[in-house]
Parts: structure tokens; C-alpha cells; sequence
């Protein structure tokens, strides 16, 4: 990891989920509805009004959320279901870009997810960012101002900052701060433009 931001370099800003990996969504929560023979849609939505924001900004430890499922899915082994976590997270081809990037931009990553869950993930190439936030780690989720806020003050006043979302809304909120900003689009279309974005 890079002890500070380079000067006027651009600060290349990434998401995980839909831009470095796969969504957990909807892969995972299909995976636990078939083997438990529950209608996924019901499964998600208890999930969603129950935990799913407490877990995403750290208010709940990751190992609440393997509690919370057993209760719900008694008939899956939790090991079985941290299997199916694993399976469903997989690195996208934006991946393999990373060193190259980096000899062009700062890197950055901001995410919602949990720390835990993606940290084996990013660990290959950790060493290529300057800064990671991730939304358990920080108590804050896009597309709330705060965690623009925050990361805008790790990269410094003054500097081009890039920023790759598939969520339009965090696009949106980005741009407030006057940052440019590209859709991950789900064919993988953006990686082609970055070049000449850098």
C-alpha cells in the first residue's frame, strides 16, 4: 500500500461488487433458497428488513449474520453456506487491470460490503491501493453523503478523481463532490475506456 496520495495523479476510486467481483446478489441468496427449499424472494426480504443495514455498516459482526441465517435456514450447516459465500464471490476481469492501473492513477476502493467477505479477494492485489473503504469497516454505505465525505478527505483537495460504480445513485452522490464518473456496466464495456480516462 502507497503511503500517500501522489500529486495530481488521478485518483482512480473503485468499487468491489459489480466492478472488481461479482454481487453476492443475487447468486448467494439462490444458492441458500435452493437448498433450502424457500422462495428466494421471501428469504431476501426477511434478510433486507431484519439486518441487511446494521451488517453492511458494522453495527452487526459478521458472525451475527451466520447466526441470524441459521435461525432462519435451521436444514443449512453454516460452513455449508460460508461455502456458498465463497462460490458466489468471484473475481470479475477488472481484476487482472489493477497493476496496470496503477502505474497510471492512485488506487482507491469504496465499497458496501463486509470486510470480511471480501477481504480474501482483494488480498492479491491490496498492496496496489493507496486507501480501502469499506462500508462495515467506516459505519457509513453509499449513497449517503458522509462516506463520500470521508474518502474525499484521504484523497486530498485538488486532485482528478475517478470513480467506478454500477449503482447510479452512487454515481449521482459522487458527482455532488465533483468527481468524474463511470458505470460498470454488467458486459465489462468500462474497463476499455479507462485508458483513456487515465
Amino acid at each position: 500500500m502507497t503511503d500517500a496520495v501522489s500529486e495530481k495523479r488521478t485518483q482512480l476510486v473503485l468499487d468491489i461488487g459489480g466492478v472488481l467481483a461479482t454481487n453476492l446478489s443475487p447468486t448467494f441468496w439462490h444458492m441458500l433458497a435452493e437448498a433450502s427449499e424457500l422462495a428466494v424472494d421471501r428469504l431476501y426480504a426477511v434478510y433486507k428488513q431484519q439486518i441487511s443495514k446494521r451488517l453492511w455498516t458494522g453495527q452487526l459482526a459478521e458472525t451475527d449474520f451466520w447466526e441470524w441465517l441459521q435461525k432462519q435456514l435451521p436444514s443449512i450447516d453454516t460452513e455449508e453456506a460460508k461455502q456458498y459465500l465463497a462460490e458466489s464471490l468471484t473475481a470479475l476481469p477488472a481484476m487482472d487491470k489493477i497493476a496496470v492501473w496503477s502505474d497510471k492513477a492512485d488506487l482507491h476502493i469504496l465499497s458496501n460490503h463486509v470486510a470480511e467477505w471480501v477481504n480474501p479477494i482483494l488480498e492479491p492485489v491490496r498492496h496496489h491501493f493507496s486507501t480501502v473503504t469499506v462500508s462495515s469497516d467506516v459505519g457509513m454505505k453509499k449513497p449517503s453523503d458522509n462516506i463520500f465525505v470521508h474518502v474525499h478527505g484521504l484523497l486530498g483537495p485538488d486532485v482528478p478523481i475517478l470513480f467506478v460504480d454500477d449503482h447510479p445513485a452512487n454515481l449521482r452522490q459522487a458527482e455532488q463532490h465533483g468527481w468524474q464518473t463511470l458505470l460498470a456496466d454488467q458486459d465489462g464495456q468500462w474497463i476499455n475506456k479507462i485508458a483513456a480516462l487515465l
